[in-house]
């Protein structure tokens, strides 16, 4: 079994293609193993989670300053927008790394501490992801999804967003408290 991780543009962001062992009866796959996500973080893997979306559905954008995610899409098709803050700077030209990709059933993705993230949601989606700390709200921070600093490409305008969501504020309002040490754990 291949144990490689294929890059994005984001560092540190990768993602992999998992192996289906099918017959007449269905198919299995390993969805995650210690050993494929050791060389990526020190932290162990503690929580998994499932989230279901339907179409045209936007979650996003989430960031964790103490958290890396491993998502695993079950079933659907997600658009993915990552931004890079880990190296945050409060000066107008500052501009940040970002990616949009395109992760079907059997695709997995890693996604480091202090990268944001989010996605949309073109048809049912079933997303299996493992967290590295047990949820308790304190590491969750976001900004507005469609927010021109990110400048991600959505392929929709007007998305199905949360209330949480619509009420993200803009990125340049979020890198301010980043650089100034007011996001926990920052």
């Amino acid at each position: 079994m291949t144990e490689r991780w294929d890059s994005t543009p984001i560092a540190g962001a990768v993602r992999r293609r998992l192996i289906v062992h099918a017959d007449e009866r269905g198919g299995f796959s390993e969805l995650w193993r210690a050993r494929w996500t050791a060389p990526l973080t020190a932290r162990p893997f503690v929580q998994a989670n499932l989230s279901r979306s339907r179409p045209g559905v936007l979650r996003g954008m989430h960031f964790h300053t103490r958290q890396a995610d491993l998502w695993i899409i079950l079933d659907g098709r997600a658009t993915v927008g990552l931004v890079d803050l880990r190296d945050a700077a409060d000066d107008p030209a500052w501009r940040p790394p970002t990616a949009l990709l395109e992760l079907q059933r059997g695709d997995a993705l890693y996604v480091p501490e202090g990268v944001a993230h989010g996605f949309y949601a073109s048809e049912e989606l079933s997303l299996v992801y493992l967290v590295t700390n047990e949820f308790d709200g304190r590491d969750e921070h976001g900004f507005a999804w469609d927010d021109p600093l990110a400048a991600i490409a959505w392929p929709v305008r007007e998305p199905v967003i949360s209330a949480r969501d619509r009420a993200n504020p803009p990125l340049r309002e979020v890198v301010a408290r980043l650089v100034q040490g007011q996001i926990e754990g920052a």
